[in-house]
């Protein structure tokens, strides 16, 4: 009888992704995606451009005052976000 590697598809595709050096854009991506989700419909509105730079989430946001209330829960933010996307993606967030 034969024996046989076998691994799940999840395992096969992190590794392809890992091999090609897609699993951290790609986590990224999802992290970023998770922001409204996270933050709400209110915040979102007021949110114009996210992107992530040395595992710091920048976040252009148009309200003052939501920026200064958002600076003060930086770091429920980012342990929710990383939880969200089950990976430690980013370390800090910078409001501008």
């Amino acid at each position: 009888m034969f024996r046989r590697k076998v691994e799940s598809i999840d395992d096969v595709l992190r590794l392809a992704l890992r091999k090609d050096g897609l699993e951290t854009p790609l986590q990224q991506r999802h992290l970023i995606n998770e922001w409204g989700v996270i933050t709400g419909p209110v915040v979102e509105n007021y949110t114009t451009n996210l992107f992530i730079r040395n595992q710091i989430l920048f976040v252009k946001l148009l309200n003052p005052a939501l920026r200064a209330d958002l600076a003060m829960m930086k770091s429920a933010l980012v342990k929710k976000l990383n939880d969200k996307v089950g990976r430690r993606v980013i370390v800090d967030i910078h409001f501008y």
